[in-house]
């Protein structure tokens, strides 16, 4: 499977429109292990953006596998494609001037590698979703990680496919001792501090 490793990344640093936004193009990339809490942090920071007028895309990893990514399986390939399909989405968004939030496991070093490439350095933070395999286990919303200990899921990442953290986040968020809301101000204060949003 081929990978467009050479992507019209970097330049996001197009003119205008973000600048009537009043925002500066970023893509906040969420990575951590399943139930961690990406998809909850992502979409209460959209709401918090929101709530100081600022528009805001979030791409979560569930939502695309029922439809752009519904073809692809958890084999370390698809999971690459994934990633690269959900990149290229976030760099048109992020072009367009916008603020985007992508909650996705992104279980290897070298998928968010890629991410990282194919969106641009100047647009591109990475947030590592730092939550304990036993915590992200006990929430367990969907039961998944029940069914992965069952034999019922296989290639699930946690159990029986590594998740490689990643070594020097832009933003670690320690889910164990950081509440909801403090993860949001975290992402709202990095966000500001890279002139993002005012």
């Amino acid at each position: 499977m081929e990978h467009a490793m050479d992507s019209p990344s970097s330049d996001i640093s197009r003119p205008p429109t973000w600048r009537r936004l009043g925002t500066r193009p970023t893509v906040l990339r969420l990575t951590g292990l399943p139930a961690a809490g990406k998809t909850t942090i992502a979409k209460a920071t959209e709401a918090a953006l929101a709530a100081l007028g600022y528009h805001c895309v979030v791409l979560d990893g569930d939502e695309l596998r029922r439809g752009l990514c519904r073809d692809l399986s958890l084999s370390d390939d698809d999971r690459l494609e994934h990633v690269r399909r959900t990149a290229e989405v976030a760099r048109l968004l992020c072009t367009g001037g916008g603020l985007v939030l992508v909650a996705l496991i992104s279980p290897r070093i070298a998928h968010r590698a890629l991410a990282r490439q194919i969106v641009g350095d100047a647009a591109f933070v990475e947030v590592f979703v730092d939550t304990p395999l036993a915590l992200a286990e006990a929430r367990d919303p969907k039961g998944l990680y029940r069914q992965a200990r069952a034999g019922a899921l296989n290639g699930f990442t946690g159990i029986d496919a590594t998740y490689e953290a990643p070594s020097a986040p832009h933003v670690r968020l320690a889910t164990a001792s950081m509440s909801c809301a403090c993860s949001v101000q975290a992402l709202l204060d990095c966000l500001q501090q890279r002139a993002a949003i005012d």
